[in-house]
């Protein structure tokens, strides 16, 4: 009898305390991610080579502040996704092509990963685009997924495509590069 009881009270003293002990992010923690998220509307995101995207939140969809002639593919991936690294070459070939107007925007799902890791996906991947490495990953990825109703358990790869703060079309999964490439000349008019 004591043996149960004593089990018992050890069980729910581990339940309690477990609930408990939440990961709390530090003050210095705190402190980073209120500089990278300025506002619910506004991300700023830091590529694994430090360069700071803005990314806002429109009524329709995204636009790069810093550029807001420019049309955003995001890729929502993870270094370790088969699809994923498929999908790298193809949007550095869109990159490179449209230079001009675009800027692909990877985001990937994978929580306190180095940039080392990324730019080793990036190096054995063709993965010559923006690469973001910020703690406003995941709730960018979180407000994209939103607004196109894919709910929160999506398979990746995730493209999404905005122009002028619009959404242009989305891919889930693996895709061809002529269909992506398609929607992008039909936003551009070209």
């Amino acid at each position: 009898m004591f043996n149960k009881t004593l089990l018992t009270l050890m069980f729910m003293v581990a339940i309690f305390s477990q609930g408990c002990s939440k990961d709390e992010k530090t003050s210095d923690s705190k402190i980073a991610e209120a500089n990278s998220m300025v506002s619910s509307n506004e991300f700023v995101l830091t590529s694994t080579d430090n360069k700071q995207y803005v990314i806002r939140k429109t009524d329709t969809g995204f636009i790069l502040d810093n550029d807001k002639k420019k049309m955003i593919v995001f890729d929502i991936f993870a270094t370790w996704c088969p699809p994923c690294r498929a999908t790298a070459p193809i949007l550095s070939d869109l990159q490179q092509k449209y230079k001009k107007d675009i800027v692909v925007i990877g985001l990937t799902i994978e929580e306190n990963i180095s940039n080392d890791k990324l730019n080793e996906f990036k190096k054995m991947n063709s993965a010559n685009y923006v690469l973001a490495n910020s703690s406003v990953n995941r709730p960018l990825i979180m407000e994209i997924a939103s607004t196109l109703d894919v709910g929160t358990n999506f398979p990746i790869p995730l493209l999404a495509i905005y122009k002028d703060g619009k959404l242009v079309n989305h891919y889930i999964g693996a895709t061809e590069e002529e269909f992506i490439e398609s929607d992008i000349k039909k936003a551009l008019a070209k």
